[in-house]
């Protein structure tokens, strides 16, 4: 047995979720002994057994796996293509989005940006737009990783179930215990405005990586120890009855810049139920397409508008950045009140 080391670029990475899903998936082909991908560089570095083969089969052959979460392998560095044109579809689309928020607000019927009362409709909203876009693909990745190991069994919609249950109600109650742990901090006026500044500026950054238009600022998301997620991740390659409900609880500590953003707002809750409301709103936004995904091959991201959607998402994540942001100015006397809701 003779290994090699090869390097090879990714295309379809797009946030540290990407790391890891295309590392586990790598890992586990017979003749890879170690794999480490790079965000920064879209790449992945491989040490295996690949015999004769020349680069460009390997390469071929490391596609199959990353294929279906939209991934591919190349021994050639592509250019990123922004798609500016997508944006004249797009814009539209997330002002008329801002313009049903304005009029949801006046008529009551929604109060999403108040710095005195918990975003749930927001935390619900932005749970939709994490489950369709990239960042959420690991989740995805866990889900059909757990439903093939169980499939071989005969068994396809119990663990399913178990999933999603197990992921609502880890979801809830680890959001109640971040909250909690922030009741034990006694946050003024001044920690509470730099604790919504940080949570509006990542999501302006979650927003800007969905329009896909500057690669750079991936490096800047936020993402969760990878010593966790890789044990997280690794939950859905056991097939003991009760793993569908640990890979559910797992899925509250991977690396999800949306998750951990709302995660961060349930800490300055400080209340358990609220901290849990929260976090329950976020996971029942992210459950119709985790559950389209469980019985069908469902992916946005594979689509070919597939580009219109995620920078119709990124504005209107980086447009709810704002409001509470400005908000948050507003609350600590720093400008005058710019919504009259």
């Amino acid at each position: 047995m003779s290994e090699s080391k090869y390097t090879f670029h990714i295309h379809g990475m797009h946030c540290n979720a990407c790391v890891l899903l295309t590392e586990s998936e790598l890992g586990d082909l017979a003749n890879v002994s170690s794999v480490k991908s790079s965000l920064k560089n879209h790449s992945v570095e491989i040490v295996g057994d690949f015999g004769t083969k020349t680069p460009l089969q390997i390469a071929e052959e490391l596609t199959i796996p990353l294929k279906s979460h939209g991934y591919t392998v190349s021994v050639e560095k592509q250019n990123h293509d922004v798609k500016w044109g997508d944006f004249k579809i797009a814009v539209p689309i997330a002002l008329g989005f801002a313009i049903l928020f304005v009029l949801l607000q006046k008529i009551g019927l929604i109060n999403l940006v108040n710095a005195g009362n918990v975003n749930y409709g927001t935390a619900f909203v932005i749970g939709i737009i994490a489950s369709l876009s990239t960042c959420m693909a690991v989740v995805g990745g866990l889900l059909l990783s757990m439903s093939a190991t169980f499939a071989k069994e005969g068994d396809k919609v119990r663990p399913q179930l178990m999933f999603h249950g197990g992921r609502i109600v880890s979801f809830f109650i680890l959001g109640g215990v971040i909250g909690a742990i922030g009741s034990a901090f006694t946050l003024n006026t001044s920690a509470t405005f730099i604790l919504d500044l940080v949570i509006g500026l990542v999501m302006i950054v979650l927003g800007i990586n969905l329009l896909d238009v500057f690669p750079s600022a991936k490096k800047l998301q936020p993402s969760m120890p990878k010593f966790i997620a890789r044990h997280a991740h690794g939950v859905s390659k056991l097939s003991h009855t009760f793993t569908p409900v640990l890979v559910g609880v797992a899925t509250f500590f991977l690396p999800c810049g949306f998750t951990q953003s709302m995660q961060l707002y349930a800490l300055t809750t400080g209340s358990f139920l609220k901290g849990g409301l929260t976090m329950l709103a976020f996971a029942l936004g992210t459950l119709p397409v985790l559950a389209l995904l469980s019985f069908s091959s469902f992916s946005i991201k594979n689509s070919s508008k597939s580009g219109i959607f995620f920078k119709s998402a990124g504005l209107i994540v980086i447009l709810f950045a704002l409001f509470n942001l400005i908000n948050s100015l507003v609350v600590v006397g720093i400008i005058p009140p710019v919504f009259n809701f």
